[in-house]
């Protein structure tokens, strides 16, 4: 009894004070424990832009996860846009 499942490819732009070393190591082993994969394209002290694949409801963890983040940084956005249609 399989589940269907739609996996979506999306674009996730995170906004804020994102300036510590750790937050980008964080957000890699966040997207491995969830089982996303993930390409990060832009980091800045301000941004982070990364694409990541998987279940939508593991892509809205991942934003949740952010938005809490380590304590070192401070999340004011995350915006999130599809970059290509579903695939299951």
């Amino acid at each position: 009894m399989g589940q269907d499942t739609t996996y979506l490819l999306e674009r996730m732009t995170i906004v804020g004070d994102l300036g510590a070393a750790s937050f980008v190591p964080w957000i890699r082993r966040h997207a491995a424990k969830l089982g996303l994969s993930h390409t990060i394209s832009h980091t800045s002290s301000m941004r982070i832009e990364l694409e990541v694949a998987g279940p939508e409801e593991l892509i809205d963890m991942m934003e949740m996860g952010c938005s809490l983040g380590p304590i070192d940084v401070w999340v004011e956005r995350i915006d999130r846009a599809a970059i290509s249609g579903e695939r299951t």
